[in-house]
């Protein structure tokens, strides 16, 4: 990561006025590149992971979706090993607890680095669209006196899990089937009131927010809050530019789900302003637009100086894949996170991990650790239909579904239906 890049950009204290628009243009793979250099799956892994790594690849990303279903991993989890490689998931827990990062709605609910918690929590009021908001508000007008009373009972004896309710209908399911509690803690995190103070067993543990933002690291800047609205849109719109790498306009908006979506014409000014750089991408037909934090490594890609040498297991939550229409038009990869939809409908499987092998989605695989046995079972396997199995290539998939499985505790790898038939005997030899 270039040291430019951790600097965090002030909304008050824009960019210099002086940097230009960039006049190279890049091949379409060489986009890739740089989208991938900027979320750190660009290269392989050189040096063990540390601590401290799990919250710089949260400050790169700018968020990490959580998500709870754990057929493999969590997702945050396993979004991390994805970059990081070995690693251990306590760090994560750890880092949440210790206020260098906190949870909150981005993308979707996230965890986001501690400097950003004062611009989301005023962003919050332009998400009132967002599902979880609407509950949120429905309950502050019809359940306050309920909501009121919980956070009396936090401010008196401390820190709650929903879990600590009990709830009578145990036959329901979905929202409005959820004990009061935790229908009201929902609410005030989503109103802002409480936030979550740790997690364990991925459980939530709530506190009232103004302990948690105490322990923020760095601290949090209640100034912040108060950033006009068109100032907090053009922050959002840069960092988004920024972890991504390189971007199309109409890709922007989904990151931190901003309304109405950015355009080409609302970035003009910003690429005028030297906030942007505009690029050409061969085959996009649109402009491209890279932050001048990665001016030199965008250099290095129009010169073809970016190697792509990781190949990794994605969740279905990663940034790289979670926006179906960026997968497509970045990687040709086309992508539905199938544990949505219904059975009977699903193409590839309930849990499907994109594989990246040297700078392209080369396939899919649908996957279920057993913990109690220690298996890692491979369903079936999927290479893309233009993509031709390489030896090389299938020793680094082999060795990147290892090394999961192992660093999950499922060591043993048992791979059930391949696709093409023809690679399922020797990625089976590779597996033992």
């Amino acid at each position: 990561m270039p040291p430019q890049y951790q600097r965090r950009e002030s909304v008050k204290n824009p960019l210099p006025l002086s940097v230009p628009s960039f006049a190279a243009r890049l091949s379409h793979t060489q986009a890739q590149r740089l989208h991938l250099l900027s979320q750190g799956m660009l290269t392989t892994a050189r040096k063990r992971a540390r601590k401290a790594d799990v919250v710089a690849a949260i400050e790169r990303m700018r968020l990490l979706q959580i998500d709870t279903i754990h057929v493999v991993a969590r997702s945050p989890y396993l979004v991390l090993h994805s970059r990081l490689g070995h690693y251990q998931q306590a760090w994560l827990d750890e880092a949440l607890e210790q206020g260098r990062i906190a949870e909150t709605w981005a993308h979707e609910a996230c965890f986001v680095p501690a400097a950003d918690v004062a611009l989301h929590r005023a962003w919050r009021l332009r998400r009132d669209g967002h599902w979880a908001h609407k509950h949120a508000a429905r309950m502050d007008s019809e359940q306050r006196e309920g909501m009121d009373a919980l956070l009396a009972r936090m401010r008196e004896s401390g820190p709650v899990r929903a879990s600590d309710f009990s709830r009578e209908d145990k036959g329901a399911s979905g929202w409005w089937s959820w004990k009061p509690e935790k229908r009201w803690l929902e609410a005030l995190f989503a109103r802002g009131e409480v936030m979550v103070t740790r997690r364990e067993r991925f459980q939530r543990i709530y506190d009232l927010s103004e302990r948690v933002l105490a322990k923020l690291h760095p601290a949090f800047d209640v100034a912040q809050e108060s950033i006009d609205e068109v100032s907090l849109r053009r922050h959002f719109i840069l960092d988004t530019v920024r972890a991504l790498g390189i971007t199309q306009s109409r890709w922007i908006a989904d990151y931190f789900r901003l309304r109405p979506a950015v355009t080409d014409a609302e970035l003009a000014p910003l690429v005028e302003e030297g906030r942007l750089l505009r690029v050409d991408v061969d085959g996009w037909g649109v402009p491209g637009y890279v932050h001048p934090d990665w001016r030199d490594e965008l250099t290095r890609a129009s010169k073809g100086l970016l190697r792509a040498t990781r190949t990794a297991l994605l969740s279905p939550f990663d940034p790289l894949v979670w926006d179906r229409a960026r997968a497509l038009g970045m990687f040709g990869f086309e992508y539905t996170i199938e544990c949505y939809v219904p059975e009977a409908k699903r193409k590839f499987g309930y849990y499907v991990l994109p594989i990246l092998h040297r700078g392209r989605l080369v396939g899919r695989l649908d996957a279920k650790a057993h913990r109690s046995t220690g298996e890692f079972e491979v369903k079936r396997f999927f290479l893309e239909p233009d993509v031709k199995a390489t030896d090389a290539m299938l020793e680094d998939i082999a060795a990147a579904v290892a090394e999961t499985a192992q660093w999950h505790g499922t060591p043993a790898v048992r791979l059930r239906q391949a696709r093409p038939t023809h690679v399922a005997a020797p990625l089976r030899a590779l597996l033992r």
